[in-house]
């Protein structure tokens, strides 16, 4: 790190500093704020995805009790068709959104099939509409909590570094040129005082 220079430009600019640094510390609290927010309402969404998720396997263990019965493979009835994503800016950072999916369900005969095979299809569609949309949530999850520690971070930075530095710089640069001014005012007295005495 560079000497610090102990004058009056010098503590312009260390107090300049202190003014910029000061401007970013409320953008960056609010930025961390938004995110802290958006971070909570998609852990809420990704636990209400997980609740549903659970329901519709009970529905399938308690309604469909004769689906180890089943002939065929009960987990190639239904596909992904068609996903089509997004992106959301919030506060800087990109966030994935889901625009449209197409779950598709495979055909087959209802005549040759058993009866609860519809039902079935039905609950397997919704079980893959909300992985991905639970997929998704984990995504955004993971970039909002990326963006956050790098938001802290950068709080931190202002607050806790980059101000108190300024400040103590300030401090040193003021107590340095009072202490050059109050030997400036003794030299002078002392001068003064020589000049006295010689002259008398």
């Amino acid at each position: 790190m560079a000497r610090l220079a102990l004058n009056k430009s010098t503590l312009n600019k260390e107090g300049r500093k202190v003014r910029a640094y000061q401007k970013f510390v409320p953008a960056l609290d609010l930025k961390r704020k938004q995110l802290l927010a958006a971070r909570a309402t998609a852990e809420q969404t990704l636990q209400q995805q997980q609740r549903e998720l659970v329901e519709i396997e009970q529905q399938v263990r308690n309604q469909l009790s004769m689906l180890p019965n089943f002939q065929g493979r009960a987990d190639q009835l239904v596909s992904i068709g068609a996903m089509e994503l997004s992106e959301v800016n919030l506060v800087g950072i990109r966030l994935p959104e889901l625009k449209s999916l197409q779950v598709v369900l495979e055909p087959f005969s209802c005549l040759g099939t058993e009866h609860w095979l519809d039902h079935l299809a039905s609950l397997l569609q919704q079980q893959a509409t909300l992985r991905v949309r639970q997929q998704l949530t984990e995504q955004r999850l993971l970039c909002l909590n990326q963006g956050l520690q790098k938001t802290t971070q950068r709080l931190n930075l202002f607050d806790k570094v980059l101000i108190p530095q300024a400040r103590q710089n300030i401090r040193k640069i003021q107590i340095a040129l009072a202490d050059a001014e109050r030997a400036g005012v003794v030299r002078a007295k002392i001068a003064k005082r020589k000049r006295q005495e010689m002259g008398v």
